[in-house]
């Protein structure tokens, strides 16, 4: 019941205040980002949802498009602004995902939309991850986020798949306000970027 209807409406209603309340900092910020970024304050980018459905997931953009002389993107510490370090700092780089909550593109709790490419890449296993709609924070998350390995990654968004509840959430929930509000954990890692997944570590 909770998986099928209720987590729906509260992650309805919860994205719907999220962004009546958050507005007015995301308007401030969107302003900043528009002289930072050359006019480009938004990063749009196709990710699997529930059941591999592909959807645009919508962020805040906190790194700029500079290139090398190869035409590739500079690494994360040469693309970085300033107004994007303080927004990823405080996870307010995560707030235009409320949209995407409330189109039904993800939830406030589940595992994170990751790349198209790492679609081929899981075993039957780390697929389960997909069984749920991805969430703007989860169990994996509020332990480690990007400080773990891809193995552990998935091991909790497959324990998460598999316990699924309204406890749990409200459980995740509180750690993820906590982590960024005291910079704990999550935070602690949003300098570090993940590793490519090549495939299944063993």
């Amino acid at each position: 019941m909770y998986t099928l209807f209720i987590k729906r409406i509260i992650d309805f209603l919860i994205a719907l205040v999220a962004l009546i309340v958050l507005s007015p900092i995301l308007l401030l910020v969107i302003i900043l980002l528009l002289f930072a970024n050359n006019g480009k304050p938004f990063f749009f980018q196709r990710r699997p949802g529930k059941g591999e459905r592909i959807f645009n997931i919508i962020k805040l953009k906190s790194m700029n498009d500079k290139k090398d002389d190869s035409g590739e993107l500079l690494p994360y510490e040469y693309r970085i602004t300033k107004v994007g370090a303080f927004i990823r700092k405080y996870s307010l780089d995560e707030i235009p995902q409320l949209i995407n909550v409330l189109k039904g593109d993800m939830s406030i709790i589940g595992p994170r939309p990751l790349l198209i490419q790492y679609l081929p890449l899981y075993n039957v296993q780390q697929k389960r991850r997909h069984d749920v709609r991805p969430g703007i924070t989860g169990w994996a998350q509020v332990n480690g986020r990007n400080a773990i390995s891809w193995k552990q990654k998935f091991e909790y968004d497959v324990w998460y798949v598999d316990h699924i509840s309204l406890l749990l959430d409200i459980k995740i929930l509180i750690k993820t306000v906590k982590k960024v509000v005291l910079k704990e954990g999550v935070n602690n890692s949003e300098k570090i970027n993940m590793p490519v997944f090549t495939g299944n570590e063993e």
